[in-house]
Formats: structure tokens, sequence, C-alpha cells
């Protein structure tokens, strides 16, 4: 019987993870099938629209630069992310590099759960040191540039015309990201300058922690149900 029931319930829940995870669908995923040859603009596009809407990816850049006032010092974080997650995006899709998505995606709720959990002061409080932030950063932007490499190799890219296509991409990445951080910043700031801001700093970490949790969850059940499908 309960064999049966998740049978059933396998399907559905399959079916439904693209909508708990952003990916590239519709026109855009139809677009890069069909696409044969250096495509420079519409690929920038789509790496662009990739990060402005990729909420795992902005997640993780909120908790990077959440208690960061400087601008020198939001520079030097987000690069370091910037070159962990072109170094695997290229590495993974140009070298034909494949991880398991699940656990990839899996792996990037964590990196959110991470910056919360380090923006709380967790690590010095429960276990007595911090770790390297510069270096935290660049790894998980390794683990991010997989991310984006995997909904890429979904597609089964055109050999003609790859290399230009995934450097466009990847500027594209580039671009959707200094454009979604100016918004965030504007907003930090503004926010910053109320009075409630450091009362609520703590509580606003904890939803960025849950929503961590959130994505990981959803990223181990498909990993445990597709593997039972």
């Amino acid at each position: 019987m309960k064999t049966r029931i998740a049978a059933r319930f396998v399907p559905i829940f399959l079916c439904a993870l693209p909508l708990m995870a952003h990916g590239i669908g519709g026109k855009d995923a139809a677009f890069v099938k069909q696409s044969t040859g250096a495509q420079i603009v519409p690929f920038i596009y789509l790496g662009a629209k990739h990060m402005v809407t990729g909420y795992d990816h902005l997640l993780f850049l909120v908790g990077v630069i959440f208690f960061l006032y400087r601008l020198r010092d939001v520079a030097i974080y987000v690069t370091c992310f910037a070159i962990g997650h072109s170094v695997t995006l290229l590495a993974g899709v140009l070298s034909g590099i494949h991880v398991n998505p699940f656990i990839v995606d899996a792996l990037i709720g964590l990196s959110v759960v991470y910056k919360g959990f380090d923006n709380l002061n967790g690590f010095r409080t429960l276990f007595g040191f911090e770790p390297n932030a510069k270096l935290g950063v660049l790894v998980f932007g390794l683990i991010h540039g997989f991310g984006l490499a995997t909904k890429l190799q979904e597609l089964h890219l055109s050999p003609k015309g790859l290399v230009p296509n995934m450097l466009s991409f990847n500027l594209g990445v580039e671009i959707g990201q200094i454009l979604a951080l100016s918004v965030i910043l504007f907003l930090m700031t503004q926010w910053r300058k109320t009075r409630g801001f450091l009362r609520h700093a703590v509580t606003a970490n904890v939803l960025l922690m849950t929503a961590g949790f959130i994505l990981m969850g959803y990223q181990l059940a498909g990993y445990a149900l597709k593997r039972v499908a």
C-alpha cells in the first residue's frame, strides 16, 4: 500500500520541482536547445536574466553584504563570489564536468544558511572561531557556479559556438549580478538608516537561514525521490 502511494506521489513531486528551484525554461530553454553558432547578445541576456531571477544566488548575496558598509568591502566580497562561480560555470559546461543538480542546489541552500549563521556570529558563539569570510564566499561561489552549469547542461548545448556563448552567458551573469546588487545595496542602505535595523537584523538573518534550510530540504527530498523513482 505504502509503495503504491509513493509511486503516485513521486511523479507529482518531481513535476513540481521546477517550481521550487529556478532554471532556464519556456521560450528561453527552447531557444538555447535550437541555437547553433555564436549567439552573443541572446546569451548575455539569458545570463543576466538567470542571475536576476535566481533567488538562491540573490539570498546568498544579501547575506554576504548584510553587514558590509564600505563599497570597497562589497566589491572585494562580490569579486570573490564572481571568480568562484565563473570558474565552475565555464569549467562545468566547457569541460563536461557533471555533478548531481539536486546535491549542488542543496549545497547552494547550505550557503544561504552559512551566511545567515555567520552574520549571527554563530561560529564564534558556538565553536569559538570564525571562518575566513572571503574564502567562504569564494568556495560557495564555486558551488553556485556548478549550479549555473547544471541548468545549462540539461539543455544539451550545441558544440558550435559553445565557447563564445558560454563566455557571453557568464558576462550576462555578471551584469545581472551588478544590477541586482545595486538594488539590494540601495534597499539595505535605506534600511540601515532606520533606528530598528540592528534590532531587526537578527530576525532577518534567522529568516535567511530558514529560507536556506527550505531550499536544502526541497533539493534533498528531490534527490531521494528521484533515486526511488
